[in-house]
């Protein structure tokens, strides 16, 4: 199963796509990881056109992945799925893979979001990953309409942890 953890930088996707892949003994492909790893600082655009070129690597990823451990939930993560297209390519990708798909949408307090971001502003590995960027993303933010679960994140981890697995197992 592929799982795409949805909402604006700060509101909690990888901590519970973590909790979840720990849980369930699944793998978190993090966007921000992976592009730290592919391009050297000097070469760091944090452009829609290199987001896309790491999701379509955690894609093929996951299908690598779940074509040897189809029961494997893979939880794609980092990437804020602010626009429609970027969750119709997930989506598509899946069904090329014959595998199931989820989107979990995390939400929070704006408050909580903007502390959250100043706290992990110097280990993030995103550096452009601030509060302006919350603010222009949130602006631009294009509705989810495929089916999805909306977990908001100042909640408990464990009640969002029991919210996401009852929804997985669905």
């Amino acid at each position: 199963m592929i799982v795409l953890m949805a909402g604006l930088p700060g509101t909690g996707k990888s901590t519970l796509a973590r909790a979840l892949a720990t849980q369930c003994h699944g793998v978190v492909l993090d966007k921000d990881e992976l592009r730290s790893v592919l391009f050297p600082p000097a070469h760091l655009e944090y452009s829609a056109e290199q987001d896309d070129f790491c999701q379509s690597l955690m894609l093929e990823s996951a299908a690598y992945l779940l074509a040897r451990h189809p029961n494997l939930q893979v939880f794609i993560d980092g990437r804020t799925f602010a626009r429609s297209y970027q969750i119709q390519n997930a989506l598509a990708a899946a069904g090329r893979m014959s595998t199931p798909w989820r989107i979990i949408e995390c939400v929070c307090p704006e408050e909580t979001a903007r502390r959250r971001l100043e706290a992990s502003r110097a280990t993030h590995p995103a550096k452009n990953r601030t509060y302006e960027l919350y603010r222009k993303i949130q602006a631009e933010f294009e509705p989810i309409a495929s089916p999805k679960l909306v977990v908001d994140t100042s909640a408990p981890l464990d009640d969002c942890i029991a919210a996401a697995t009852a929804y997985l197992t669905l």
